[in-house]
Protein backbone atom coordinates (compact mmCIF):
# COMPACT_ATOMS: atom_id res chain seq x y z
CA UNK A 1 0.00 0.00 0.00
CA UNK A 2 0.88 4.04 -0.82
CA UNK A 3 0.55 6.16 1.86
CA UNK A 4 -2.59 5.67 4.05
CA UNK A 5 -5.68 7.88 3.88
CA UNK A 6 -6.59 10.00 7.39
CA UNK A 7 -9.71 10.05 8.32
CA UNK A 8 -10.82 12.70 11.04
CA UNK A 9 -13.69 11.25 13.24
CA UNK A 10 -15.85 14.13 15.00
CA UNK A 11 -18.38 13.04 16.97
CA UNK A 12 -19.34 13.83 21.25
CA UNK A 13 -19.51 10.36 21.58
CA UNK A 14 -16.68 8.41 23.25
CA UNK A 15 -18.59 5.18 22.01
CA UNK A 16 -19.11 6.20 18.47
CA UNK A 17 -15.34 7.54 17.89
CA UNK A 18 -13.85 4.71 19.57
CA UNK A 19 -15.74 2.17 17.28
CA UNK A 20 -15.04 3.72 14.03
CA UNK A 21 -11.47 4.61 15.11
CA UNK A 22 -11.20 0.83 15.28
CA UNK A 23 -12.87 -0.29 12.07
CA UNK A 24 -11.16 2.53 10.45
CA UNK A 25 -7.53 1.52 11.61
CA UNK A 26 -8.37 -1.79 10.92
CA UNK A 27 -9.07 -0.61 7.39
CA UNK A 28 -5.75 0.73 6.79
CA UNK A 29 -6.37 4.14 7.04
CA UNK A 30 -5.02 6.70 10.04
CA UNK A 31 -7.10 7.95 12.19
CA UNK A 32 -7.75 11.37 14.34
CA UNK A 33 -10.31 12.26 16.81
CA UNK A 34 -11.98 15.21 18.01
CA UNK A 35 -15.01 15.47 20.09
CA UNK A 36 -16.55 18.87 19.71
CA UNK A 37 -16.62 21.76 17.15
CA UNK A 38 -13.41 24.18 17.95
CA UNK A 39 -11.11 20.63 18.40
CA UNK A 40 -12.34 19.25 14.86
CA UNK A 41 -10.65 22.80 13.54
CA UNK A 42 -7.91 22.87 15.43
CA UNK A 43 -7.47 18.67 14.37
CA UNK A 44 -8.21 19.72 10.62
CA UNK A 45 -5.35 23.01 10.88
CA UNK A 46 -2.25 20.63 12.30
CA UNK A 47 -3.55 17.08 11.34
CA UNK A 48 -4.37 17.89 7.57
CA UNK A 49 -7.14 15.12 7.25
CA UNK A 50 -7.97 13.68 3.75
CA UNK A 51 -12.14 13.64 4.90
CA UNK A 52 -13.21 13.89 7.70
CA UNK A 53 -16.72 12.03 9.58
CA UNK A 54 -18.74 14.53 10.80
CA UNK A 55 -21.27 14.62 13.63
CA UNK A 56 -23.74 17.39 13.59
CA UNK A 57 -24.98 17.70 17.01
CA UNK A 58 -21.74 18.81 18.68
CA UNK A 59 -20.76 21.20 21.86
CA UNK A 60 -19.32 24.53 21.06
CA UNK A 61 -19.62 24.65 17.87
CA UNK A 62 -21.96 22.11 15.78
CA UNK A 63 -21.06 20.79 12.66
CA UNK A 64 -23.33 23.13 10.40
CA UNK A 65 -21.11 25.67 11.55
CA UNK A 66 -18.01 23.49 11.47
CA UNK A 67 -18.41 22.72 7.73
CA UNK A 68 -19.18 26.38 6.92
CA UNK A 69 -16.05 27.50 8.30
CA UNK A 70 -13.87 24.71 6.40
CA UNK A 71 -15.31 25.43 3.25
CA UNK A 72 -15.27 29.21 3.50
CA UNK A 73 -11.06 28.61 3.74
CA UNK A 74 -8.83 27.89 0.46
CA UNK A 75 -7.00 25.80 2.42
CA UNK A 76 -9.74 22.77 3.86
CA UNK A 77 -12.49 24.13 1.07
CA UNK A 78 -12.07 20.79 -0.62
CA UNK A 79 -11.50 18.31 2.19
CA UNK A 80 -14.43 15.75 1.59
CA UNK A 81 -17.23 15.67 4.75
CA UNK A 82 -19.44 13.21 5.09
CA UNK A 83 -22.05 14.27 7.96
CA UNK A 84 -23.07 12.05 10.90
CA UNK A 85 -26.49 12.54 12.71
CA UNK A 86 -29.15 11.10 14.47
CA UNK A 87 -31.59 13.27 12.92
CA UNK A 88 -33.11 12.20 9.43
CA UNK A 89 -35.13 15.05 8.46
CA UNK A 90 -34.83 15.84 4.63
CA UNK A 91 -34.33 19.83 6.07
CA UNK A 92 -31.14 18.59 8.16
CA UNK A 93 -30.01 16.78 5.46
CA UNK A 94 -30.79 19.81 2.65
CA UNK A 95 -28.58 22.38 5.04
CA UNK A 96 -25.47 19.93 5.22
CA UNK A 97 -25.13 19.77 1.93
CA UNK A 98 -26.12 23.35 1.31
CA UNK A 99 -23.25 24.23 3.09
CA UNK A 100 -20.79 21.51 1.63
CA UNK A 101 -20.70 18.23 2.99
CA UNK A 102 -20.39 15.88 0.55
CA UNK A 103 -22.42 13.24 1.76
CA UNK A 104 -24.91 12.36 4.72
CA UNK A 105 -25.61 9.10 6.86
CA UNK A 106 -27.97 9.07 9.70
CA UNK A 107 -27.59 7.01 13.06
CA UNK A 108 -28.08 4.26 13.52
CA UNK A 109 -25.81 3.41 10.31
CA UNK A 110 -24.44 0.22 8.82
CA UNK A 111 -20.60 0.50 9.07
CA UNK A 112 -20.08 -1.21 5.94
CA UNK A 113 -22.41 1.68 4.24
CA UNK A 114 -20.20 4.26 6.12
CA UNK A 115 -16.94 2.47 4.74
CA UNK A 116 -18.14 2.50 1.31
CA UNK A 117 -19.08 6.15 1.19
CA UNK A 118 -15.19 6.87 2.86
CA UNK A 119 -13.82 5.03 0.02
CA UNK A 120 -15.99 6.98 -2.73
CA UNK A 121 -15.70 10.53 -0.80
CA UNK A 122 -11.48 9.37 -1.06
CA UNK A 123 -11.31 8.63 -4.54
CA UNK A 124 -13.41 11.68 -5.66
CA UNK A 125 -10.75 13.98 -3.86
CA UNK A 126 -8.15 11.43 -5.21
CA UNK A 127 -9.32 12.25 -8.83
CA UNK A 128 -9.45 16.06 -7.99
CA UNK A 129 -5.93 16.21 -6.58
CA UNK A 130 -4.58 14.99 -9.65
CA UNK A 131 -6.48 17.23 -12.11
CA UNK A 132 -5.44 20.33 -9.76
CA UNK A 133 -1.83 19.07 -10.09
CA UNK A 134 -1.96 18.55 -13.67
CA UNK A 135 -3.42 22.10 -14.39
CA UNK A 136 -0.35 22.85 -11.93
CA UNK A 137 1.98 21.52 -14.10
CA UNK A 138 0.60 23.27 -17.22
CA UNK A 139 0.38 26.44 -15.37
CA UNK A 140 4.28 25.88 -14.99
CA UNK A 141 4.77 25.13 -18.42
CA UNK A 142 3.68 28.63 -19.15
CA UNK A 143 5.51 30.18 -16.38
CA UNK A 144 8.57 28.94 -17.65
CA UNK A 145 8.23 30.02 -21.34
CA UNK A 146 7.31 33.32 -20.34
CA UNK A 147 9.93 33.96 -17.37
CA UNK A 148 12.57 32.63 -19.46
CA UNK A 149 12.28 34.55 -22.47
CA UNK A 150 11.53 37.46 -20.77
CA UNK A 151 14.60 37.29 -18.60
CA UNK A 152 17.40 35.68 -20.24
CA UNK A 153 18.19 38.64 -22.86
CA UNK A 154 18.01 41.48 -19.80
CA UNK A 155 20.11 39.44 -17.37
CA UNK A 156 22.61 38.72 -19.96
CA UNK A 157 23.38 42.11 -20.42
CA UNK A 158 23.36 44.01 -16.70
CA UNK A 159 25.91 40.97 -16.42
CA UNK A 160 28.01 41.54 -18.65
CA UNK A 161 27.92 45.38 -18.17
CA UNK A 162 28.22 44.83 -14.36
CA UNK A 163 31.35 42.94 -14.96
CA UNK A 164 33.08 44.93 -17.23
CA UNK A 165 32.41 48.11 -14.65
CA UNK A 166 34.18 45.67 -11.71
CA UNK A 167 37.23 45.15 -13.82
CA UNK A 168 37.63 48.83 -14.11
CA UNK A 169 37.24 49.70 -10.96
CA UNK A 170 40.51 50.15 -9.05
CA UNK A 171 41.26 48.04 -5.89
CA UNK A 172 40.22 49.53 -2.92
CA UNK A 173 37.18 51.75 -4.66
CA UNK A 174 34.43 51.66 -2.51
CA UNK A 175 31.45 50.76 -4.94
CA UNK A 176 33.94 47.95 -6.21
CA UNK A 177 32.03 45.33 -3.52
CA UNK A 178 28.47 46.86 -4.29
CA UNK A 179 29.17 46.09 -8.15
CA UNK A 180 30.77 42.47 -6.78
CA UNK A 181 26.94 41.76 -5.47
CA UNK A 182 25.32 42.64 -8.74
CA UNK A 183 27.40 40.35 -10.35
CA UNK A 184 26.94 36.92 -8.06
CA UNK A 185 23.05 38.26 -7.75
CA UNK A 186 22.57 38.06 -11.30
CA UNK A 187 24.60 34.71 -11.88
CA UNK A 188 21.99 33.41 -9.55
CA UNK A 189 19.06 34.83 -11.71
CA UNK A 190 20.74 33.12 -14.69
CA UNK A 191 20.96 30.27 -12.84
CA UNK A 192 16.93 30.37 -11.92
CA UNK A 193 16.52 30.99 -15.68
CA UNK A 194 18.16 28.42 -16.98
CA UNK A 195 16.44 25.64 -14.37
CA UNK A 196 13.58 26.82 -15.69
CA UNK A 197 14.99 26.27 -19.46
CA UNK A 198 16.11 22.48 -18.15
CA UNK A 199 13.18 21.61 -16.83
CA UNK A 200 11.24 22.71 -19.50
CA UNK A 201 13.73 19.92 -21.60
CA UNK A 202 12.23 16.87 -19.14
CA UNK A 203 9.34 16.86 -21.03
CA UNK A 204 11.20 14.84 -23.50
CA UNK A 205 12.59 11.36 -21.67
CA UNK A 206 14.21 8.58 -23.04
CA UNK A 207 13.66 5.62 -21.05
CA UNK A 208 15.36 2.40 -21.50
CA UNK A 209 16.07 -0.54 -18.75
CA UNK A 210 17.69 0.14 -15.73
CA UNK A 211 19.63 -0.62 -12.24
CA UNK A 212 17.64 1.98 -9.67
CA UNK A 213 20.47 1.02 -7.35
CA UNK A 214 23.14 1.99 -10.16
CA UNK A 215 21.59 5.14 -10.61
CA UNK A 216 21.74 6.20 -6.51
CA UNK A 217 24.96 4.70 -6.07
CA UNK A 218 26.17 7.53 -8.99
CA UNK A 219 24.02 10.03 -7.51
CA UNK A 220 25.43 9.48 -3.89
CA UNK A 221 29.36 9.45 -5.59
CA UNK A 222 28.28 12.90 -7.26
CA UNK A 223 28.05 13.92 -3.55
CA UNK A 224 30.79 12.11 -2.20
CA UNK A 225 33.26 15.40 -1.45
CA UNK A 226 30.31 18.04 -1.24
CA UNK A 227 28.45 15.21 1.91
CA UNK A 228 32.25 15.05 3.23
CA UNK A 229 33.29 18.34 3.71
CA UNK A 230 29.84 18.93 5.38
CA UNK A 231 30.11 16.65 8.04
CA UNK A 232 27.41 14.46 6.57
CA UNK A 233 27.51 10.68 7.36
CA UNK A 234 25.52 8.71 5.27
CA UNK A 235 23.82 4.82 5.60
CA UNK A 236 22.87 3.82 2.13
CA UNK A 237 20.49 0.39 2.27
CA UNK A 238 19.94 -0.45 -1.18
CA UNK A 239 17.67 -3.94 -1.53
CA UNK A 240 19.58 -6.91 -3.49
CA UNK A 241 18.36 -8.14 -7.47
CA UNK A 242 15.71 -4.73 -7.26
CA UNK A 243 14.18 -5.25 -10.74
CA UNK A 244 15.14 -3.31 -13.56
CA UNK A 245 12.83 -0.34 -14.59
CA UNK A 246 12.44 1.87 -18.14
CA UNK A 247 14.28 4.80 -16.90
CA UNK A 248 15.38 8.13 -18.35
CA UNK A 249 18.58 8.06 -16.15
CA UNK A 250 19.29 11.08 -16.32
CA UNK A 251 16.29 12.73 -15.90
CA UNK A 252 15.85 10.58 -12.80
CA UNK A 253 19.31 11.03 -11.32
CA UNK A 254 18.85 14.53 -11.85
CA UNK A 255 15.58 14.23 -9.64
CA UNK A 256 16.94 12.28 -7.25
CA UNK A 257 20.34 15.11 -7.10
CA UNK A 258 18.03 17.69 -6.25
CA UNK A 259 16.50 16.11 -3.22
CA UNK A 260 20.04 14.83 -2.30
CA UNK A 261 21.38 18.83 -2.56
CA UNK A 262 17.89 19.87 -0.66
CA UNK A 263 18.28 17.72 2.31
CA UNK A 264 22.16 18.72 2.63
CA UNK A 265 21.02 22.32 2.60
CA UNK A 266 18.45 21.40 4.85
CA UNK A 267 21.22 19.96 7.59
CA UNK A 268 23.88 22.81 7.33
CA UNK A 269 23.00 24.05 11.03
CA UNK A 270 22.65 20.91 12.62
CA UNK A 271 24.69 19.63 14.78
CA UNK A 272 23.77 15.77 13.74
CA UNK A 273 24.09 14.91 10.17
CA UNK A 274 23.05 11.80 9.30
CA UNK A 275 21.68 11.37 5.08
CA UNK A 276 19.75 7.77 4.44
CA UNK A 277 19.29 6.51 1.71
CA UNK A 278 17.37 3.08 1.19
CA UNK A 279 15.20 0.80 -1.45
CA UNK A 280 12.78 -1.58 -1.61
CA UNK A 281 9.95 -3.19 -3.33
CA UNK A 282 6.13 -3.32 -2.04
CA UNK A 283 3.80 -5.00 -4.02
CA UNK A 284 3.99 -3.63 -7.57
CA UNK A 285 6.73 -0.85 -6.99
CA UNK A 286 10.09 -0.03 -6.05
CA UNK A 287 10.04 2.31 -3.45
CA UNK A 288 13.43 4.98 -2.66
CA UNK A 289 13.35 6.53 0.44
CA UNK A 290 15.61 9.58 1.61
CA UNK A 291 16.04 10.85 4.96
CA UNK A 292 18.25 13.36 6.67
CA UNK A 293 17.97 15.29 10.07
CA UNK A 294 17.98 18.33 8.93
CA UNK A 295 15.69 21.11 10.25
CA UNK A 296 12.44 20.03 9.06
CA UNK A 297 9.65 21.79 7.03
CA UNK A 298 6.07 23.31 9.24
CA UNK A 299 3.39 21.13 8.45
CA UNK A 300 1.52 24.24 6.91
CA UNK A 301 4.54 24.67 3.91
CA UNK A 302 4.88 21.19 3.30
CA UNK A 303 1.61 21.07 0.80
CA UNK A 304 3.98 23.59 -1.13
CA UNK A 305 7.48 22.25 -1.11
CA UNK A 306 7.03 21.31 -4.32
CA UNK A 307 5.90 24.30 -5.90
CA UNK A 308 7.95 26.63 -7.93
CA UNK A 309 10.47 28.51 -5.89
CA UNK A 310 9.19 27.64 -2.71
CA UNK A 311 11.53 28.64 -0.37
CA UNK A 312 11.42 28.10 3.57
CA UNK A 313 13.99 28.92 6.45
CA UNK A 314 15.90 25.25 5.53
CA UNK A 315 16.94 26.82 1.76
CA UNK A 316 16.59 29.00 -0.98
CA UNK A 317 14.09 29.53 -3.14
CA UNK A 318 14.72 27.42 -6.29
CA UNK A 319 12.98 24.25 -8.66
CA UNK A 320 14.77 21.42 -7.43
CA UNK A 321 11.88 19.81 -5.62
CA UNK A 322 9.75 20.91 -8.34
CA UNK A 323 12.44 19.28 -10.75
CA UNK A 324 11.59 15.51 -8.89
CA UNK A 325 7.91 16.24 -8.91
CA UNK A 326 8.07 16.67 -12.68
CA UNK A 327 10.53 13.87 -13.30
CA UNK A 328 8.77 11.35 -10.89
CA UNK A 329 5.42 12.16 -12.16
CA UNK A 330 7.22 11.40 -16.02
CA UNK A 331 8.08 7.95 -14.98
CA UNK A 332 4.72 7.34 -13.60
CA UNK A 333 5.39 7.50 -9.74
CA UNK A 334 4.62 9.61 -7.21
CA UNK A 335 6.86 11.39 -4.35
CA UNK A 336 5.94 12.88 -1.09
CA UNK A 337 7.36 13.88 2.15
CA UNK A 338 7.13 13.76 5.43
CA UNK A 339 9.07 16.38 7.97
CA UNK A 340 8.90 17.28 11.32
CA UNK A 341 10.80 20.42 12.61
CA UNK A 342 13.74 19.85 14.07
CA UNK A 343 14.07 16.41 13.24
CA UNK A 344 14.04 15.82 9.55
CA UNK A 345 12.41 14.81 6.59
CA UNK A 346 12.23 11.71 4.58
CA UNK A 347 11.39 11.67 0.82
CA UNK A 348 9.75 8.87 -0.88
CA UNK A 349 9.52 8.02 -4.32
CA UNK A 350 7.15 5.25 -5.47
CA UNK A 351 8.54 3.91 -9.19
CA UNK A 352 6.09 1.20 -10.90
CA UNK A 353 7.32 -2.18 -12.13
CA UNK A 354 6.78 -2.60 -15.47
CA UNK A 355 3.54 -5.09 -16.60
CA UNK A 356 4.34 -8.27 -17.68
Amino acid sequence: MGKKSKILIVDDSLDTVELLRKRLRFEGYETLEAYDGEQCLEQVRVGDPDAIILDIMLPKMDGYEVCRRLKASKSTAYIPILMLTAKDQIEDKVKGLDLGAHDYLAKPFDYKELSARIKSLLTIKAARDKLVQEERSEALDLMMDELAHELRNPLTSIGGFARRVYENLPEGDPNKPAVGIIIKEVARLEKMVRDLIDLKTTAISYKESADINELIEEVMEQFREELTAAGVETEIDLAKDLPHLPLDKEHLKLAFANIVENSIEAMRPMSRKMLQVRTKTADDRVIVQITDSGRGVPKEKIKSIFDPFFTSKTSGPGLGLTFALKIIQEHRGTISVESNPGEGSCVTVNLPLKKA
